[in-house]
């Protein structure tokens, strides 16, 4: 069951493409390191962010085209 908290950053974060939603995850993290527990659900927020961006990268390799 999605939480409703979480559930609109990560809509919204489904529409980055990859160098930002990479940032994005990446600062979070930082933050979540310097100041733990400063944002509430921020280990949920991070486990989806890294999802997307895991799905992100898998989604934009390059085709081979055959001759």
């Amino acid at each position: 069951m999605p939480n409703p908290l979480t559930n609109p950053l990560l809509r919204w974060a489904e529409g980055l493409r990859f160098p930002r939603l990479a940032m994005l995850t990446a600062g979070l993290f930082l933050l979540d390191l310097v100041i733990p527990d400063v944002i509430p659900f921020i280990d949920e927020i991070l486990l989806g962010l890294a999802t997307l961006l895991l799905t992100n990268l898998r989604q934009h390799k390059p085709s081979v085209k055959a001759p």
